[in-house]
């Protein structure tokens, strides 16, 4: 998998000779391997640069790209300036987004014009090509056993931390390469805070036990929460429970490319507000991802922009009710004209263990 030339092809929209990626997204986006590389991307050729710790195995998986090993006398910005000498390159993209000021300075030494060029790449990622998608499937999957898996291990009397744990084990050994970000596993009060840390509280009769999770195969990051009851929830919960369905489920049937993030927000802000809910739903309605658990576009009310086909967002509201309890139900789906696929197959209704 590589985009060398959908990144070649967008060069001339930005008056752009050459791009440059060194960030790990970047750099797998282009030519589909990780080496802490450099990648130059022309409109007709690719040069990659990457040390001996990396070598032999860009040579077996890297293709459409000249390789060179990087050694002491030809540093990557060695190569980077001969490159720009040999190419003929005048104005070189970088990617804002990632550089660092300590690079950029060394980035002003090549003989060339150096222009913000993040917005060329974020725009081809923003869209999902069918190899892209077919990778998440594949991550989703591995996923949703992980949660059958865990619905089997969860007892009173384990804490957050071992559930967490277990999920992590649950997903590596079906084939993850590694988790997508750090799982959040949150029993009873602590469910009320959308980011909490997994630590010593023990899960106990009564309480929701909220989890967050997911892992990366082929690159790609898989993503879904969903909140179970230990013992039999009251009869407020099941309330919150049934509203921040509802909300999740009105969320998805609004999703479709060409909606605005602002408008996919409110579809499911909506159903919380005249549930009594809405200010306790304290976070946008998703976010998008793909090689990076947090990408653009957004659902959020701040993107007023329309969502393109191929986008791969998180639907995730929650209620938050502080020191009390929390409940959160997150599917991702790839936007389509006509709607969306949803990617989650785990169910949703409540599961009391």
């Amino acid at each position: 998998m590589n985009h060398l030339k959908e990144i070649g092809n967008k060069l001339a929209q930005y008056q752009l000779d050459a791009m440059v990626l060194t960030s790990r997204p970047g750099e797998f986006y282009a030519v589909g391997f990780y080496g802490e590389g450099t990648v130059v991307v022309t409109a007709d050729s690719c040069r990659y640069f990457t040390d001996a710790r990396y070598i032999e195995a860009a040579e077996k998986q890297v293709s459409g790209a000249e390789i060179t090993m990087t050694t002491r006398e030809k540093s990557h910005m060695a190569l980077l300036r001969q490159a720009v000498d040999e190419l003929g390159i005048r104005r070189l993209g970088f990617e804002d987004g990632y550089t660092t000021v300590a690079a950029y300075e060394r980035l002003t030494q090549l003989p060339c014009q150096l222009t913000p060029a993040q917005a060329l790449v974020d725009e081809l990622r923003a869209s999902k090509d069918q190899e892209e998608l077919a990778a998440m499937v594949q991550a989703q999957r591995i996923t949703d056993e992980a949660f059958s898996a865990i619905l089997t291990f969860i007892r009173p009397g384990m804490t957050e931390r071992e559930v967490a744990a277990r999920l992590q084990y649950e997903m590596l050994r079906r084939g993850a390469e590694r988790m997508s970000f750090d799982p959040i596993v949150a029993a009873g009060a602590n469910g009320s805070m959308p980011h909490a840390v997994p630590g010593d509280t023990v899960i106990g009769p009564g309480m929701f036990v909220t989890m967050d999770f997911g892992c990366v195969w082929g690159g790609y990051c898989s993503d879904m929460t969903r909140t179970v009851a230990v013992g039999h929830p009251d009869e407020e919960m099941r309330r919150v429970y049934q509203a921040v369905l509802s909300a999740q489920k009105a969320g998805i049937r609004a999703a479709r490319a060409g909606i605005t993030g602002q408008e996919l927000d409110q579809s499911a802000r909506q159903v919380l507000d005249e549930a009594g809910y809405g200010q306790w739903f304290s976070h946008s309605l998703g976010h998008s991802l793909g090689l990076e658990i947090h990408e653009a576009p957004n659902a959020a009310y701040s993107n007023v922009s329309p969502l393109p086909v191929g986008a791969v967002l998180s639907v995730e509201p929650g209620v938050y009710l502080p020191g009390r309890f929390g409940v959160r139900i997150e599917d991702v789906v790839a936007l389509r004209e006509d709607g969306c696929q949803v990617l989650t197959q785990s169910p949703k209704e409540l599961i009391v263990l």
